[in-house]
């Protein structure tokens, strides 16, 4: 297993689309997330992002909080989320890109919390809440210590914002869709082809593009209008929840090849 950044530049190379799924550590239970990750490895995920559950997830729809406070009330906590990934991270081929709120970093300490992730076979980090100005602190020892801190741009960003953002981020950037929460949607936002190509014109880093792609048919729009991954998390989320784990596994499974099918071609 690669660095994110490898591993886009390697799909990109080959002209191919990265999908990267996203799912909630801990719902319904930790064995269900070890099992899902190695699921969605073996059906077509390129990158896997795995969600630390939050008390307060301010840029989570109503889908992913629901999971978030399903998990925090089994009990998960970060020790575990790690655990679990430390267990299966070896028998993957897609890059683990963990998705936390600042607050844990914090708790834990910059470096302290880097270096434990990476222990463990974390290869990449999203911390949604940490805005640009404050993000030196954690860019400089993440990139020594090996992990990719992607950032992300919004449809409401001044080009200038856009422009720093793709100077600082790492593995790839990611593209936000709409204005507001993640969550599941009919139609993705019309600016994203705007986006894609300015984000062109201001770096050759990979970009993908998130927040409220559910469907197959939206995925291969975005691929068609240039992204180089689509990400997609309320929907495997939502399906991951949906009747007992069993059927759970099965239904992301379906849905997970595909998505990969629809921007493969």
């Amino acid at each position: 297993m690669g660095s994110v950044f490898q591993c886009m530049d390697a799909l990109r190379d080959r002209g191919q689309c990265a999908l990267i799924p996203f799912i909630t550590a801990g719902d319904p239970d930790l064995e269900t997330t070890a099992k899902a990750l190695q699921l969605l490895d073996q059906n077509g995920a390129d990158l896997i992002e795995l969600g630390v559950p939050y008390s307060d997830p301010l840029a989570d729809g109503p889908v992913i909080q629901a999971a978030a406070t399903r998990a925090l009330q089994n009990g998960t906590r970060l020790e575990q989320v790690l655990d679990v990934v430390k267990s299966v991270s070896p028998t993957l081929k897609a890059p683990i890109i963990l998705f936390t709120y600042y607050n844990p970093i914090l708790n834990r300490g910059i470096e302290t919390f880097l270096q434990q992730i990476a222990e463990v076979g974390v290869k990449g980090l999203v911390v949604p809440d940490l805005p640009l100005e404050e993000i030196e602190g954690l860019l400089k020892p993440a990139a020594e210590i090996g992990i990719d801190v992607t950032l992300l741009v919004a449809p409401t960003s001044p080009k200038a914002r856009i422009e720093a953002i793709a100077a600082n981020s790492q593995g790839f950037i990611y593209l936000v869709s709409v204005t507001g929460v993640t969550g599941i949607r009919t139609q993705v936002g019309a600016r994203v082809q705007d986006l894609l190509t300015e984000l062109r014109g201001i770096t050759d880093k990979p970009v993908g593009v998130g927040f409220g792609i559910s469907q197959p048919g939206q995925a291969k729009q975005v691929r068609e209008w240039g992204a180089d991954a689509v990400i997609v998390g309320s929907a495997f989320v939502k399906r991951l929840a949906e009747g007992d784990p069993t059927q759970g596994l099965q239904a992301i499974e379906t849905f997970c090849r595909s998505l990969k099918m629809a921007i493969t071609d």
